[in-house]
């Protein structure tokens, strides 16, 4: 930050009075008030103005660009441009490239001598940005996680593999070589990128590794084939797994503590052509549940859901394939729910979030705890709730069944394609028509589209995404300015643009380096089906999805594609998101 002198502070807190940052009240106060510190100090040590908004507000007062950095991670090429001493001397690090000069954030980006001399040290012409001083410290804990770790580990592999691999030489390999080292280089870049799998895959003459961001495969790196057999081993070690057999898919786990985090690891290995694919689903430990008002459940799908949650008894499915979001959903729901003065116990593979007043129970098949087998035992202590992760099996789907029936309130998940699709799944798994009609409450079917990141931009749609707007939503869009009101109520958006405009203004990400594509995080879009008399007709004569769900369009279910469309009216996602995840064009 620069000096701030009596002149410079006097300026800055008139612009952060104009701009609604300060309370001009509070700051009249403080005036009559004798004391040492200056006025900012005290705003800050009253939490009144925050680190952020006060360099936020002196970029503004000189003229200089200010970012954001946090979560943000660089690209180690940027990076390593300049040396991490140096960094940590000047309080700046390169985060990109704009025009053929380095772009350098700066905790102050006035300072015009600290800024040439970055540019001879460089020896490159520099753009200096301002940001807030505490976000540069996670950014140089990036130069930890450089994956050249991974590379370097490679030379020593290459030396080994030369010699000849068996079993007894791997074990000694992944336990004291680089290896090891560079395996939690990998894991802490992946959790930093907020990935939920890394794939790494053997092809004839080189290892691939990819990360599965907010729903998409991207390439993190490529390494020397003779890496594979010593980091595949060190991964089966820790999973429990058996090293000496490569020739028949094996499943395991383990968890780990990365950057202070508890990360549960589940690990899928599987013999292809070229040697041995691993992949490892990421999980991380959490007590932050989400609530179900933010999690973008709107109008006629929140208040079917909100009315199925309410009853004693029956059941509350959702569905979708996997990654989809579903657990999220139930916890939220049992969130919801949650008292004191009921018994609410789950069934979980793994448990993801832990709830206080919440009885949990991990799924262990090893010990014959099955979903199966555990919701029979769970029956037995006096529920009145109870989430089972997933419905698998027809013997799981009976018992879940027999439990609503008994006066529980259930919860499950199924991998269906839609809400409709719940009910003729479970009839093949040979529950009764008459038994399923009188116990479901709700169904939701849901997905995950990739949210707008942080720099974005306004446009109006082209033909293409007027008429797919048009198309599928155009009933839910009000006539007349007058009807606005009551169109955002039912459909739980507002500003809805009128049915008859010719276009409609939408919104899209600028793609960067940390926001592929324009897009940062993700996004839920929900189908809620309520269950009522006429539906319940149609189960009990085993009428077909698509039969249920023109039933529920008919009495106004939103369905995903809609809901997603309404979210790119209100900014959160793009048309195309939309057409890509419910698989239309």
């Amino acid at each position: 930050m620069p000096v701030i002198t009596p002149d410079l502070e006097e300026k800055l807190l008139g612009l952060l009075v104009n701009e609604g940052l300060i309370d001009a009240n509070r700051l009249t106060i403080l005036r009559t008030e004798a004391a040492s510190e200056s006025l900012l100090e005290r705003l800050q040590k009253e939490e009144s103005l925050d680190e952020q908004t006060l360099a936020h507000a002196t970029a503004a007062l000189f003229g200089v660009p200010f970012v954001f950095l946090p979560n943000v991670i660089i690209d180690q090429n940027i990076l390593q441009v300049i040396p991490l001493e140096l960094v940590k001397k000047m309080r700046a690090v390169a985060i990109g490239k704009k025009d053929d000069r380095l772009v350098v954030a700066m905790a102050d980006a006035t300072d015009i001598q600290s800024v040439d001399y970055l540019s001879s040290m460089v020896d490159q012409p520099i753009r200096a940005v301002m940001t807030n001083p505490a976000d540069i410290k996670p950014i140089i804990e990036q130069y930890n996680d450089n994956l050249e770790v991974v590379n370097a580990s490679t030379e020593q592999a290459l030396a080994v593999n030369d010699a000849g691999i068996d079993g007894k030489t791997v074990q000694t390999i992944v336990q004291d070589s680089p290896v090891a080292k560079a395996l939690v280089s990998l894991l802490e870049y992946s959790i930093r990128a907020r990935a939920s799998d890394i794939h790494i895959e053997p092809y004839e003459n080189v290892l691939l590794v990819r990360c599965r961001i907010d729903g998409i495969l991207r390439e993190v790196m490529k390494l020397p084939k003779a890496i594979e057999m010593p980091l595949v081993a060190r991964i089966k070690i820790l999973a429990s797994l058996k090293i000496d057999d490569r020739r028949a898919p094996q499943d395991g786990q383990f968890t780990v503590n990365v950057m202070n985090k508890n990360v549960d690891l589940r690990i899928a290995t599987a013999p292809i052509v070229w040697g041995e694919q691993v992949v490892i689903r990421i999980l991380e430990k959490t007590d932050n549940v989400v609530d179900i008002e933010t999690m973008g459940i709107r109008g006629r799908a929140y208040r079917a859901l909100r009315k199925g949650i309410s009853q004693p008894n029956g059941m509350v499915l959702t569905s979708g394939p996997t990654g989809s979001g579903k657990s999220t959903t139930l916890y939220a729901l049992i969130k919801a729910i949650k008292s004191e003065e009921i018994n609410i116990v789950t069934l979980e593979d793994p448990v993801e979030y832990k709830m206080e007043g919440v009885n949990q129970i991990q799924v262990n098949t090893e010990a014959g705890l099955t979903f199966a087998s555990g919701l029979r035992s769970i029956l037995r202590q006096d529920p009145d709730v109870v989430m089972v992760g997933e419905i698998r099996d027809a013997e799981t789907a009976q018992l879940a069944v027999q439990a609503a029936l008994t006066g529980h309130l259930v919860f499950s998940t199924l991998h269906t394609n839609s809400a409709a699709g719940i009910m003729p799944r479970l009839l093949d798994m040979g529950v009764e028509p008459f038994l399923l009609a009188s116990t479901l409450n709700t169904v939701i079917g849901q997905r995950l589209l990739r949210r707008i990141g942080k720099r974005q931009e306004s446009y109006d749609s082209n033909e293409i995404e007027t008429k797919m707007i048009k198309d599928n939503i155009g009933w839910l869009l009000p006539d007349t300015k007058e009807a606005v009101a009551k169109y955002a109520e039912d459909v739980g958006y507002e500003g809805l643009p009128l049915r008859g405009s010719p276009n409609f203004k939408l919104t899209r990400g600028i793609p960067s380096d940390d926001e592929p594509g324009g897009y940062r995080g993700r996004v839920g879009i929900y189908e809620a089906l309520e269950v009522d008399y006429d539906i319940q007709k149609m189960i009990s004569a085993r009428a077909g999805a698509n039969d249920i769900e023109k039933i529920a369009l008919a009495k106004g279910m939103v369905t995903m594609r809609q809901d997603g469309l309404l979210k790119s009216l209100a900014g959160q996602t793009t048309v195309s998101e939309v057409s890509r995840v419910t698989n239309e064009s």
